[in-house]
């Protein structure tokens, strides 16, 4: 039975399961273990993430639409996640906004270059990214953290989601050229490292 799941299948899954969490993170206050139910799911969704790549790399079936899904659905999880700290007032708008305004703008970019025919990858600064987001989401659902931990936090997360942001538009350069890599022939995925 386990055999038939597919990588996909299971980044569906995560995000299907995204509009069960945000609700029990706003409830959270109002039940003895409402919190850790919250962090409970919030972490399992998270950790499904690395459960599909790895599937999809044993196996061999690492595809496109995979490749387009995997950070999608961890984009969708973290933005829940941030956009309802920030109605329980547990982290500052203008955090989630730089946070997501580079998520935004690598989506955008991964759109540009789908259109040349050019797959970005995620690559190991946005995969670190993607770690300290879940990690500053989980230090926030719990309200008892020290405040110098999610400050400490906060701080190195944003610092981390800009720069690679900026990675990734520094290794794309050519393909927001005039032309892109195709006028030059050129086919590779563009993967910054």
């Amino acid at each position: 039975m386990l055999h038939r799941i597919t990588p996909n299948m299971i980044t569906f899954t995560r995000i299907a399961l995204i509009p069960a969490f945000v609700p029990l993170l706003l409830v959270r206050d109002d039940y003895d273990l409402g919190t850790w139910i919250a962090f409970a799911l919030f972490a399992l969704l998270s950790l499904t993430d690395g459960l599909d790549g790895y599937v999809a790399r044993s196996r061999n079936k690492v595809t496109r639409l995979g490749i387009f899904l995997d950070p999608l659905a961890d984009k969708l999880l973290v933005t829940a996640a941030l956009v309802t700290l920030v109605q329980l007032e547990e982290i500052n708008a203008w955090v989630v906004v730089t946070i997501l305004s580079r998520e935004f703008a690598i989506t955008g970019l991964r759109a540009i270059a789908a259109s040349e025919g050019v797959v970005i990858a995620a690559d190991w600064s946005g995969k670190i990214k993607t770690v300290l987001q879940i990690a500053l989401v989980l230090v926030l659902i719990v309200p008892s953290a020290p405040d110098w931990l999610s400050v400490s936090l906060t701080v190195l997360t944003v610092a981390v989601t800009v720069g690679s942001g900026v990675e990734y538009f520094w290794k794309a350069r050519d393909l927001l050229r005039d032309g892109g890599p195709n006028a030059a022939g050129a086919s590779d995925p563009v993967r910054p490292s």
